[in-house]
């Protein structure tokens, strides 16, 4: 059966690509993106897609409120590496205001239409660095743990009301997303900082961040599962055996 589905972070990556697949799948999809750049660029490769521009950091959050959907995918989202201790802190808060803050505003802007119908689906794009971190992973890991508390919590609140709460987490997959994040240190990581004595650590791991990076169109399709199931699991994680690979690969 065709369902109404909303996509945060549709510009680009998994987002984009998750909008093009259901909407070829019969669904009606209304695919939201940061800037209206993108939702110009994003109107014109697909006419058929229903686009809006939506910051989820700002009101813009506030036209969910008024759509009638059955799925909300929470894919939107920042990335930032860099070692704790020299980190800047504005660049922590903007991580937590996008991954965070604004995917919890836009879940709560359409749970109100869910509960009254007593149906609907929150699938949060949550990351294999939702459940396991490591050296300069940090930043964006606080984040996705986090992401992880919202939606084991929300899950179980909101079950009896008809509401299922989901969290995908995919490993590394080759979308650009991961080789903008694992460059972000090295904007302002120098010679001079705190850290800067294990810099070859560091540099270790942008190569495991950015290194054998797969198709995202497994991750697409893991999306579109998730939407068509029937019933889901709380983590669904992408490929299923990547927690123990990048655990084996971590030492």
């Amino acid at each position: 059966m065709a369902k109404t589905v909303v996509i945060t972070g549709a510009g680009s990556g998994f987002g984009k690509g998750a909008s093009l697949a259901l909407l070829a799948r019969g669904h009606h999809v209304i695919a939201t993106t940061e800037t209206e750049a993108q939702a110009v660029a994003l109107r014109e490769e697909a006419p058929q897609l229903t686009v809006e521009k939506v910051d989820i950091t700002t009101a813009d959050v506030a036209k969910a409120a008024a759509w009638d959907i059955d799925v909300l995918i929470n894919n939107a989202g920042a990335g930032q590496t860099g070692p704790m201790a020299d980190v800047p802190i504005d660049r922590v808060r903007h991580l937590f205001d996008v991954n965070v803050f604004g995917t919890l505003a836009m879940t709560q802007a359409v749970l109100p239409r869910m509960v009254a119908k007593k149906s609907g689906r929150v699938i949060i794009v949550s990351s294999i660095a939702g459940v396991m971190t490591g050296p300069s992973m940090g930043p964006y890991s606080m984040t996705k743990h986090a992401l992880e508390a919202m939606g084991k919590a929300m899950r179980s609140e909101v079950a009896d009301q008809g509401i299922d709460v989901t969290l995908l987490n995919p490993g590394p997959y080759l979308t650009g997303f991961n080789d903008r994040m694992a460059d972000s240190m090295w904007e302002w990581f120098g010679d001079d900082a705190l850290n800067a004595p294990a810099k070859p650590l560091f540099e270790f791991m942008r190569g495991v961040v950015t290194g054998d990076q797969m198709d995202p169109a497994e991750v697409v399709q893991r999306m579109v599962e998730l939407v068509e199931a029937d019933v889901t699991e709380e983590n669904n994680f992408v490929p299923p055996q990547i927690r123990a690979q990048l655990a084996a690969q971590l030492g």
